[in-house]
Parts: C-alpha cells; sequence; structure tokens
C-alpha cells in the first residue's frame, strides 16, 4: 500500500533554509505519494467572520461562510489524507514562525479534528506520524526556551497525532556542521 506524506514548510526562506532542505531529505527517504504545502506565501489569520462560519453548524452556513472555511477545510482535507506529516519547523524568536501558527489555526477545529468529550478534547486525525524538522540559531531543541518543539507535539497531540518524531538542526549558530551531521545521522535512523 502506497503511504501518503504531507509536506509542510513553513521557513520564510526559500533558498538556503535549513528546514526546507532538512524535511526535503525526509520526505526523500520516506517515498510515497506527496502531497507540498508550502507556508512562505502567507495563509490568512483568523477573522470574525471565519470565526461566525466555524461557528455556524455545516448544515446551516451561507454561501459565504462556507467560502470562508474553504481554505481551513482544504488544509484539514490534506492532513485526513497523509499517513504521515513532515513539517518543516524554523526557530523564530523562540517559537514557530507565524505562517505555521496560522496553519494550526486553520486546521485546529473542533468536530472536525478534534472534539469535546466527558474526559476533555479528543484528537480525531489518529493513527499518524509526524516527522518536525526543526532548525534553530541559537536555541536548544528541548531547552527551557524552546517554545517551537513543545507547542507542535501539543497542537499535534491535542489533533490526534501523538506519534512525533524530531529531526533536529538546533543551536546552527553555535557548530552549524554539527547540528547538521546530527541531523543527517536522525534522518538515517528513521523508519520509512
Amino acid at each position: 500500500m502506497t503511504k501518503t506524506v504531507l509536506h509542510i514548510d513553513a521557513s520564510a526562506r526559500t533558498e538556503g533554509s535549513t528546514t526546507r532542505d532538512l524535511s526535503a531529505q525526509i520526505v526523500a527517504k520516506l517515498g510515497g505519494e506527496v502531497i507540498r504545502r508550502d507556508l512562505a506565501a502567507p495563509l490568512p489569520v483568523l477573522s470574525e467572520a471565519w470565526v461566525g462560519a466555524n461557528f455556524t453548524p455545516a448544515d446551516q452556513r451561507s454561501e459565504a461562510q462556507t467560502a470562508e472555511l474553504a481554505l481551513s477545510d482544504t488544509l484539514i482535507g490534506e492532513l485526513q489524507a497523509a499517513d504521515t506529516i513532515v513539517i518543516g519547523v524554523p526557530v523564530y524568536n523562540f517559537s514557530v514562525p507565524a505562517n505555521l501558527k496560522a496553519w494550526v489555526d486553520l486546521v485546529a477545529r473542533a468536530g472536525v479534528t478534534f472534539a469535546y468529550s466527558e474526559n476533555g478534547p479528543e484528537g480525531l486525525l489518529t493513527g499518524k506520524r509526524a516527522i518536525l524538522a526543526v532548525a534553530s540559531g541559537g536555541v536548544p531543541v528541548g531547552s527551557d526556551y524552546d517554545f517551537a518543539t513543545s507547542y507542535m507535539r501539543h497542537v499535534l497531540g491535542f489533533i490526534g497525532i501523538t506519534d512525533v518524531e524530531l529531526v533536529a538542526a538546533d543551536s546552527m549558530a553555535v557548530d552549524a556542521e554539527a547540528a547538521l551531521a546530527k541531523a543527517r545521522e536522525a534522518i538515517e535512523k528513521l523508519a520509512a
């Protein structure tokens, strides 16, 4: 059975980006059908119209409300179609880029990617794997000031994706060669 990989890049840099390079290496190693989503062109942020459409039951939405949610529906469809999600995550100012946060806002939808139950929220996108290709200038992954990887793990888990692996080229400003070597070694160890 052919696996489907959703490849998301969030770096503002389209040339010379470490996360773009690492995520491409991961996708090449995994093989399979690839759905590509490049977030270099910014996604819209949530608006009052979007929130209103989202909280209107699907069978009661106006044509304008349905159109308001169309991009969100497309992004969620990409997640639903994928077996593995590979996300290039550059660390900007200790966290994820704004365009990746906008993507999160558009895909985390009650009743679609998570549901509320008596036990609290439950993710609906179970049985999927995520691999985060992380790069930072000076923030060590897992440190007290690494808000990017902990945020992404939490968000993915919230929507049901709990199998999350990291390929990190962190602290690139300290020793870029060592950081890249460590990341390449992690890629080699990934199961296809």
